[in-house]
């Protein structure tokens, strides 16, 4: 602070035809120099959305949880007040560095970034160390309310979050998704035809699993969640079932040996969906839950379910909705039943809720076993 001025260290650039400038901000300064909009204010008068309150303390606590690893992108901000730059020379590449000078009176808002910046000043107060961390701030000198809502309207509208295979493939911190990553090589059709890139397969390609899915069944099948420890046990638990699960899926092992397309399968069965290996997931939890010992031949029933969409009167309201495969939680519960009743086990209570709530009226609803 030099005066009346704000002093930052800076680089500047040009963006349509106006400088912009990146600065260093250190975290223990956040709360004190920007501000964002009060929800008492209109909408129409705001410059950027509402803090979700839900938000901000899992950014927090992701922070506070990986102080040596977290990382968080730029904020951008305007400036309305006195702003000056003053290069470090007058020629040469580094005339785009130096020092960037702005009035105590002037106003700084963030544009994008208010959730990343509530949720540091959170996590300051419960780690102070991190006071003299610091976060990139990309700042524009402000032009009014209506090109503050532009901007914020700019940065978000070709925003894309990442599908959740390749965020599951990505995030290393999660156990659950590394005892995936790890099943999914060691099983050679997993290995071969799992998709990576995308949470749905599109007709034309080869690949028969995503990711995502896989990864949600195998937590299905352990009853574990992302926070959940993953035990020693638990990795040649889950290869075994799923080695055993594709030994009695002949269509499966034809995808693997190509004698069949997995766009073909898709259009035909529901098991080559992920409702279809969720459900095959659930039903072998509770398979191994009661019979611990002799759970894997009884795998054999698998080949009991009748997985063909032609037998509409089975799917039609369970697994297929509006003529669509249908990956709602109660579809998912619906299609296992079919498979836990195919192993010769009974619905639990909670199964069996679902099942005579919202199965289909036809003879094909499961009742509860004697």
């Amino acid at each position: 602070m030099d005066g009346n001025f704000l002093n930052f260290a800076a680089i500047r650039g040009v963006q349509a035809g106006c400088a912009y400038y990146v600065v260093m901000v250190p975290l223990k300064t956040l709360s004190v120099l920007f501000k964002f909009d009060d929800d008492a204010v209109p909408a129409d008068l705001r410059a950027q959305r509402l803090l979700n309150k839900a938000r901000v303390p899992q950014i927090a606590d992701y922070i506070i949880s990986n102080p040596e690893e977290y990382i968080l992108s730029s904020l951008c901000g305007s400036v309305d007040g006195d702003i000056a730059f003053e290069p470090a020379v007058s020629e040469g590449p580094l005339r785009n560095v130096g020092q960037l000078r702005i009035s105590l009176d002037a106003t700084l808002l963030i544009n994008d970034g208010q959730h990343r910046r509530a949720a540091l000043v959170q996590a300051l107060r419960e780690r102070p160390a991190l006071a003299s961390e610091t976060i990139s701030v990309v700042l524009f000198v402000d032009k009014g309310l209506r090109r503050a809502q532009q901007m914020f309207a700019d940065l978000n509208i070709h925003a894309v979050r990442p599908n959740s295979s390749i965020k599951l493939l990505y995030d290393h911190r999660d156990d659950l998704a590394a005892l995936t990553r790890e099943v999914v090589k060691q099983i050679p059709l997993f290995r071969d035809f799992t998709c990576f890139d995308s949470a749905s397969i599109s007709n034309r390609s080869i690949k028969f699993f995503t990711f995502s899915s896989l990864h949600q069944a195998t937590a299905a099948f352990l009853g574990k969640g992302r926070s959940d420890t993953v035990s020693d046990g638990d990795l040649p638990l889950v290869r075994r079932f799923w080695e055993r699960v594709i030994e009695e899926m002949p269509d499966w092992q034809r995808v693997g040996t190509r004698h069949v397309s997995a766009a073909e399968l898709r259009q035909d069965y529901i098991h080559s969906h992920g409702v279809g290996v969720q459900a095959i997931a659930i039903a072998g939890a509770q398979l191994v839950a009661t019979h611990p010992t002799d759970w894997e031949p009884k795998l054999a029933g698998l080949r009991n379910v009748d997985w063909s969409r032609a037998n509409r009167a089975l799917w039609d309201g369970r697994a297929i909705v509006t003529g669509k495969v249908n990956r709602s939680k109660n579809s998912i519960i619906l299609v296992s039943n079919v498979v836990i009743r195919g192993l010769g086990l009974r619905l639990g209570e909670q199964a069996q809720k679902i099942e005579d709530l919202y199965a289909p009226q036809n003879v094909h609803r499961i009742k509860a076993a004697g």
